[in-house]
């Protein structure tokens, strides 16, 4: 089992409940949608299981330890076995690209590599190839700041694939990137979890995609567990319960079909 919550809340520092009685279990190598309105609690879930948020109650395993009960070098090694994608990945403007992408691995090297990391980037190839599953290979020099919103979404992807962790929480990780795109890079991401044994946990605004693509959906409103069921099995009922007072994104609940895969050249 990759992580197990059994009534887990979480109340912020200054009284304001946020999650509420989580029971929740991710086998190794399943690939989850989350999906609720706005303000729901999905991030705040995903921090809380990146160990980025402490709950205040209730029983939480993540990748066979006991997060919070470890010592902090424990738990920063824990941590290094977790990627993270960033609905705006936080990349330093004048960073490289090839240095962003190798710093997936930083928790897993030296102190003194990952200093030379940062002078001179180690390992072309291997970042380059994660670049190329993205289709940016060609970005592989140019700076963070001279690319748009959905091209530096998909560079926060490819340093979690050059990471190669055993836990990826992605949130909202094609939110910049238009329709046809977003469905492209959601097929390689779950295709390269797939291959990889590596368990997935996408939080998504865009019901369709979230149906399309994932063959279970967590519906998460005002801090609880809505449901949580395959997707083949969520009706219009239950969507349109969890997203009352906020527009649907989509027409239908049915499963849309995922987008077909890109044939990205290979440098």
């Amino acid at each position: 089992m990759t992580l197990r919550l059994s009534g887990v809340g979480l109340t912020h520092a200054n009284g304001a409940p946020a999650l509420h009685d989580i029971d929740l279990a991710v086998a190794h190598g399943e690939r989850v949608a989350i999906i609720g309105p706005s303000g729901a609690g999905k991030t705040t879930l995903l921090r809380l299981l990146a160990t980025a948020l402490r709950p205040t109650g209730g029983q939480f395993e993540l990748l066979g330890s006991t997060p919070w009960a470890l010592p902090p070098r424990a738990r920063q090694r824990l941590r290094a076995r977790i990627g993270l994608i960033h609905q705006a990945p936080p990349l330093p403007p004048r960073q490289r690209v090839i240095t962003a992408v190798g710093a997936g691995r930083l928790g897993q090297w030296s102190l003194g590599r990952a200093l030379l990391n940062l002078v001179c980037p180690l390992d072309r190839h291997g970042t380059r190839d994660a670049l190329a599953r993205l289709d940016l290979a060609d970005k592989l020099f140019a700076r963070c700041d001279q690319l748009s919103g959905g091209q530096l979404q998909r560079v926060g992807i490819a340093r979690v694939l050059y990471q190669e962790p055993a836990l990826i929480l992605a949130d909202e990780p094609v939110s910049a990137m238009d329709p046809v795109l977003a469905g492209h890079t959601l097929a390689l991401l779950n295709r390269e979890a797939a291959e990889g044994g590596i368990t997935l946990l996408a939080s998504l605004h865009a019901v369709e995609l979230a149906l399309g693509h994932f063959q279970r959906i967590i519906g998460v409103r005002d801090g609880r567990i809505a449901f949580d069921r395959p997707a083949s099995e969520v009706g219009r009922a239950e969507l349109d319960a969890l997203y009352t007072n906020e527009q649907l994104q989509t027409p239908a609940p049915a499963v849309a079909p995922a987008a077909p895969m890109l044939q990205i050249p290979r440098c």
